[in-house]
């Protein structure tokens, strides 16, 4: 089996939702799983730590998930337009990696969810494509052969699966924002399928 790394930061669950249907989709494709991790959060406290295990939701991310996946699947909510300090801050620490051509190679996807509708889903999801593209990695989208692009009327962009909340209400996702994320996940993993065969 390969592992395609879903890594994820999640506040109110949207994120998450969205990470386990497309490991789902990562999982559909035969020789295929999906790891699934996250970043712990961000203190404003300097003398603050996050406790070495999570109290629930995915295992934080090691280095080592890095090195051992055959693909990248990156989500976190807005900020802003923006991806979540705690992202950002785990993709800053990731100097070594790029040092050494870790991730150069390797398909990746992005994917995210805001509160509203023209919330920044899309410049979310183009601000988490800079650093991947950095390390070398292939960044794929979500092409409009997904009939769902052009009928959903909350999430979903051809940069990556997304899911709008309806200003934080609602971590469910909309049947389109589901087979979004699961085809965008079975999409990541055929092409790091055959990226692999010689």
């Amino acid at each position: 089996m390969q592992d395609i790394l879903v890594l994820y930061y999640s506040h109110h669950g949207s994120v998450r939702a969205l990470a386990e249907r497309i490991a789902r989709g990562i999982e559909s494709v035969p020789g295929m799983q999906a790891r699934l991790r996250t970043v712990p959060r961000v203190s404003t406290v300097c003398e603050a730590t996050a406790p070495a295990v999570p109290d629930h939701g995915a295992p934080y991310v090691e280095t080592s998930d890095l090195a051992e996946c055959v693909g990248l699947a990156l989500g976190s909510p807005v900020r802003f337009g923006n991806m979540a300090a705690p992202m950002k801050y785990f993709l800053d620490g990731t100097i070594a990696a790029w040092q050494n051509g870790t991730l150069a190679g390797k398909p990746a996807c992005v994917f995210t969810s805001s509160a509203s509708q023209h919330g920044g889903n899309e410049s979310t999801l183009i601000s988490m494509m800079l650093p991947l593209l950095h390390h070398g990695m292939l960044v794929t989208g979500l092409p409009f052969t997904e009939p769902e692009l052009s009928s959903t009327e909350r999430g979903g962009t051809p940069y990556g699966a997304s899911h709008v909340a309806n200003n934080g209400s609602s971590a469910q996702l909309s049947d389109s924002e589901s087979r979004l994320a699961f085809a965008q996940g079975k999409r990541l993993a055929q092409i790091a399928q055959k990226l692999g065969q010689p």
